[in-house]
């Protein structure tokens, strides 16, 4: 098995950073040969793949640069910063549908501004550790926040985050769900795709699933799954545990670090999530490589406790 990023970096030939090959603006379709026999309910496979890649990419990623349109002036803004773009950094979990989860504080620039105008930004950054970032994949993603007291989205937030429960329990802090309506990737030079949310084709719900999802992980990290899933190239393989299984893969954690096993098929359930784990587990004498493709590998977590922008 090879370990890889979300997206492999290529260059085509004459492609520049701003390039537009590939390159859909938002609302309209794809043209040219493809597009006159491709049956317009079936998405093109240039369309599938990149919408594949945006999804492992993003779910790879434990934070991003969110974006939010700062309020007009009130006791806390800036009288002559209305309007204008914020950005700041957030520490990221994913639902099981793929849609991203905050935990943000009202006392926080950023939430006072979602909370006047729910529209916002996500980066996420695939480029760390090249030579070249600009060769690397990137993707923003357009959606809208929401205050969600569901407590699955906040049971999977702090197994994503742990720390953060030193600060979820404040009484300004909230989880906030992002509905996602469009995305922008960039997979390197000259490879660039609007994605609607259909088309980035995120999984459904998967109530059988979100309902067994702490028994499993409970269970699989009681069975020493972790470091079976997880690279151990550092020789510290043994402190990987499991923090989420979704419909397309599973997330890892060891201290600051975290990883993406990304499955080859959706599964629905607890059991098939089990025997799709059992397929890409190292042998238990250490032998060998998982089974499965990995994304994000070895990134570097997030330590800092408290809101991200507070």
């Amino acid at each position: 098995m090879s370990f890889s990023n979300a997206l492999p970096a290529s260059s085509p030939a004459g492609a520049t950073p701003d390039g537009k090959e590939g390159a859909t603006p938002p609302g309209t379709g794809r043209s040219g040969p493809e597009s006159a026999i491709q049956d317009p309910a079936i998405p093109a496979p240039a369309t599938m793949a990149a919408a594949l890649g945006a999804r492992r990419l993003m779910r790879a990623c434990d934070r991003a640069a969110l974006a939010t349109a700062q309020r007009p002036a009130d006791d806390g803004a800036v009288a002559d910063a209305a309007g204008w773009p914020y950005p700041s950094l957030v520490l990221v979990a994913f639902d099981h549908d793929g849609s991203p989860l905050l935990l943000l504080s009202t006392l926080a620039d950023h939430t006072r501004n979602l909370l006047a105008d729910g529209r916002i930004g996500l980066l996420f950054d695939g480029t760390a550790g090249l030579a070249q970032p600009l060769t690397g994949a990137r993707l923003s993603v357009l959606g809208r926040a929401e205050r969600s007291d569901d407590p699955i989205h906040r049971e999977r937030y702090l197994r994503r985050h742990p720390d953060a429960a030193f600060y979820a329990g404040f009484a300004d802090f909230a989880i906030y769900r992002v509905a996602v309506e469009r995305a922008h990737l960039v997979a390197g030079f000259g490879r660039i795709h609007w994605l609607s949310a259909s088309e980035l084709d995120l999984p459904a719900a998967v109530p059988a699933l979100a309902a067994g999802e702490a028994a499993l992980l409970d269970r699989l990290n009681g069975a020493g799954y972790g470091p079976r899933l997880a690279p151990a190239a550092d020789g510290e393989g043994d402190s990987w545990s499991l923090t989420g299984v979704d419909p397309e893969g599973c997330d890892l954690r060891r201290g600051g670090y975290v990883a993406r096993v990304d499955f080859e098929q959706r599964i629905h359930d607890p059991e098939s999530a089990k025997l799709m784990l059992d397929t890409l587990i190292r042998p238990q004498d250490g032998s060998g490589q998982p089974g499965g493709s990995t994304s994000g590998t070895e990134k570097a977590g997030t330590e800092t406790a408290g809101d991200e922008g507070a």
